[in-house]
């Protein structure tokens, strides 16, 4: 296959989705993706309409900007406040609403938030302006932090006195396994990160096969993708044979891309974080070393996270359970019902990846 639109052919689409039947157990599967990608394509192709009903797709934490915690978002408001300072963002933490505030209220109030299309632009931007604070909203999975890395490290080498970075950079693997021991989820498989998988590759979900019993698979996001990510992990359970696949083999490989590894770790140390909605996680973030620790925002400003304890403004928002898998999007109260992309009130609704964005989109 060269070209998209092989990967949406629908007569091969309808021969998968037969194959998927024919393996399908009687039982309800739940199957759950930890890639807002993932949640996105599923919606937009409508292919739980292709899928037999017993064979659920469940979002998970799949969202960076969704699972960043309401006190890192209060804290980044915090410091957009500050007289000397510029905060520098990915577009989608603008709207992301803060106990009290947004982002983008404070843009508007003080013209010192901007939006960035990469954290290199970091550079430029504490060249331009040596007499202010830059600060860089550090936010993603691991498919983000070797480009973030790489800007401190050129940091670093240009002496740069006036940028910082306030990290929020979370790692798949252990979060996976916390969803794992909630017997509530009643989990059968995980559809894997694709974007996360090229930096880590397949090795680092071995263990759950091994520990937990239940199968897992890294797939693409197209349609035929997501099909035979499905139909493999069926496949797993047919032959009773829990273990990690790769249907993604086109872009993944099992250790991943080792360059983009030995940058993050010239950087970072793997912490213990902050989700929201899971609450705290051992190692399931990522914190700026001591070498770097000038660039570290966390060092100068009273910003670290400490959980949630500043409280969200909707209580009965429910993108905490949303996040954890324990309901749909469709299950808030909240749900066209005041929340919409154009009027969010929880994060699951703001970015293209957030699942109440994707059902509000294509269901």
């Amino acid at each position: 296959m060269k070209y998209i639109d092989e990967f949406r052919n629908v007569s091969l689409a309808k021969k998968l989705t037969g194959k998927i039947k024919e393996i399908t157990p009687r039982e309800t599967v739940n199957f759950m993706e930890v890639c807002g990608t993932h949640t996105q394509s599923f919606c937009r192709f409508g292919l739980n309409k292709m899928l037999p009903p017993n064979v659920r797709l469940i979002a998970g934490p799949g969202c960076p900007v969704c699972v960043s915690s309401q006190e890192y978002i209060d804290n980044a408001i915090k410091l957009s406040k500050q007289k000397d300072a510029i905060i520098l963002t990915f577009g989608d933490m603008l709207r992301i609403p803060g106990s009290l505030t947004t982002l983008e209220k404070e843009k508007v109030r003080h013209g010192n938030v901007r939006v960035v299309y990469s954290a290199l632009e970091s550079i430029g931007v504490a060249k331009r302006n040596p007499d202010k604070k830059v600060i860089f909203l550090a936010v993603g999975f691991e498919t983000t932090a070797p480009t973030i890395a790489l800007s401190i490290i050129a940091a670093k080498k240009e002496n740069l006195n006036n940028l910082f970075f306030f990290s929020s950079l979370k790692l798949i693997p252990p979060a996976m396994e916390y969803l794992l021991k909630d017997k509530r989820l009643k989990l059968n498989g995980f559809l894997c990160p694709g974007h996360v998988s090229t930096i880590i590759g397949t090795k680092p979900y071995e263990f759950i096969p091994k520990k937990y019993g239940i199968g897992c698979c890294v797939s693409g996001f197209e349609p035929l993708d997501i099909l035979e990510g499905i139909y493999m992990l069926l496949r797993q359970i047919s032959e009773n044979k829990p273990k990690v696949e790769n249907q993604y083999s086109r872009v993944v490989a099992r250790s991943g891309n080792l360059k983009a590894q030995k940058i993050i770790a010239q950087v970072f140390n793997a912490s213990g974080a902050y989700w929201r909605g899971l609450g705290r996680i051992p190692d399931s973030g990522l914190k700026i070393k001591g070498q770097f620790k000038k660039f570290d925002i966390e060092k100068i400003f009273n910003v670290a996270e400490k959980g949630e304890t500043i409280g969200e403004k909707h209580k009965i928002c429910r993108c905490a359970d949303i996040l954890k898998g324990l309901i749909s999007p469709l299950d808030c109260p909240l749900f066209l019902r005041g929340c919409s992309p154009e009027n969010p009130i929880g994060p699951c609704m703001v970015s293209m990846e957030g699942a109440c964005n994707a059902y509000y989109r294509y269901k």
